[in-house]
């Protein structure tokens, strides 16, 4: 039985058949792009091109790259059959007693990866706060924290999707920016990246000392676990499956579901293109200006240290660029990471038994509380920690254990319930079955060298 989160009645609409129609339908990747671009980018990625150089280069591309096809073909199994990403996680083989039944295995170890998602909350919403305390230096970190905490709160208080993609999509495109302008006059000063450079990074050099920052890297730049869930969400609120309609056996039913999946497609390249131009050029910028000056980001100082990517060498005029573009970058994920955590929880009580899947007004209510709430929880975690780079490293190494499931999930799932006419093609069948294994090794991999 279809969700009716994901199936609100007599909604199915014919696609549009143009480019230029496409484009105006699209959406879920600006909203999760605004998650996507954020520590993982500004903080880990900038972190490991001080560490290690322009060596690695290649292993960023393929943190980018390497995650895109799970997030297409979930969320083709999501709009597809109306599943929400916790009813998928339920439906895998493997029980366990739950408090109204059996659950999945699968759906107790992603209840498990919300503390740590919650500990990265708290290290964006600190990081967002250094970023301004750039601009007033007698001010505290945790007080300027505390007060994003509040504008979260409030943005957050409807619980609905037009309001967030209308927040959101002016802060993507100013860090976007930004970061673009940051680089555009870096390589027009005497620290310009040289293609000498970049061919350097992609010799597969890999130093093992810098492994747990790596496999950070792996687990929080791009696409990571919690953003492929969360855009499943934005493509049903969104309205995708919606507007495909029920299965039937009806050529139009088909023809219609196709029309909107080329839609799913243009939206995921967007969210491609979108995360590589604000990923590479802080890797570049780590690489070519902290590295050589022995600088790596930590503690409080995790984002004035940063800023000396840009002073260093192009001058002070770049400083206030780049505090405007980190606080877009960082306050824009944790608003994007709040509101996806609201979409969990619903579904999470109807899966333990707890919550009637009709209850829609009760989701909603539930929504709302959880994101008046949470900013408050990603509050009290900064001020314990006041690390963001470990609050940071410690939500990514958790997201890389959850990435093997969602790729093996989606394997599983879409065999059996996706109809043969709507199956991804054989190309991306085989990318996603090769991105299972390599993940599945790279949770390995984080277990090893962090857990061990």
């Amino acid at each position: 039985m279809r969700d009716l989160y994901t199936q609100p009645e007599g909604q199915a609409q014919q696609p549009p058949s143009t480019l230029g129609g496409r484009v105006r339908e699209l959406g879920p990747s600006l909203i999760v792009s605004a998650s996507i671009v954020g520590s993982g980018e500004i903080i880990l990625t900038s972190s490991l091109g001080a560490a290690v150089g322009f060596g690695m280069l290649w292993w960023i591309l393929l943190s980018c790259w390497s995650k895109s096809i799970v997030q297409a073909e979930l969320a083709r199994y999501v709009v597809v059959t109306g599943d929400t990403y916790i009813l998928m996680l339920n439906r895998l083989p493997g029980k366990l007693p739950g408090p109204k039944g059996p659950v999945s295995w699968t759906l107790v170890v992603g209840l498990l990866a919300f503390i740590p998602g919650l500990t990265g909350l708290g290290g964006l919403m600190g990081g967002a706060a250094q970023a301004m305390v750039l601009f007033v230096p007698t001010i505290s970190a945790l007080s300027v924290t505390a007060v994003l905490a509040c504008i979260i709160a409030a943005i957050l208080a409807t619980g609905q999707y037009r309001n967030l993609e209308r927040t959101l999509i002016p802060l993507v495109f100013i860090f976007t920016l930004t970061t673009l302008l940051c680089f555009w006059m870096l390589q027009n000063s005497s620290q310009a990246i040289t293609v000498d450079q970049t061919l350097a990074g992609l010799t597969f050099d890999f130093d093992v000392s810098f492994a747990v920052l790596a496999l950070a890297v792996y687990g929080y730049t791009g696409v990571n676990s919690a953003e492929i869930s969360a855009y499943s969400y934005w493509c049903i609120e969104k309205g995708y499956p919606g507007k495909i309609g029920p299965p039937s056996d009806d050529p139009d039913y088909y023809a219609r579901a196709k029309g909107w999946l080329k839609v799913l497609r243009l939206d995921i390249r967007l969210t491609l293109v979108l995360l590589t131009l604000a990923t590479v050029p802080f890797y570049y910028l780590g690489a070519g200006i902290l590295h050589p000056l022995g600088t790596v980001p930590s503690g409080t100082e995790t984002i004035r240290v940063l800023s000396q990517m840009f002073t260093a060498t192009i001058g002070d005029g770049a400083f206030f660029l780049f505090a405007i573009g980190a606080f877009c970058i960082l306050f824009s994920s944790a608003v994007a990471g709040v509101a996806a955590g609201g979409r969990y929880i619903p579904d999470y009580l109807m899966e333990l038994g707890f919550l009637d899947r009709s209850r829609l007004d009760i989701r909603r209510r539930i929504i709302k509380a959880y994101g008046l709430a949470i900013p408050f929880v990603g509050l009290a975690f900064y001020a314990g920690f006041q690390q963001p780079v470990l609050m940071v490293t410690i939500a990514a190494c958790f997201g890389a254990l959850m990435l093997p499931i969602q790729s093996g999930m989606t394997l599983y799932l879409s065999q059996r319930h996706v109809p043969t006419e709507l199956k991804a093609t054989k190309p991306a069948w085989m990318l996603l079955q090769a991105t299972f294994v390599f993940q599945l090794v790279m949770a390995v991999l984080v277990i090893y060298f962090v857990v061990l």
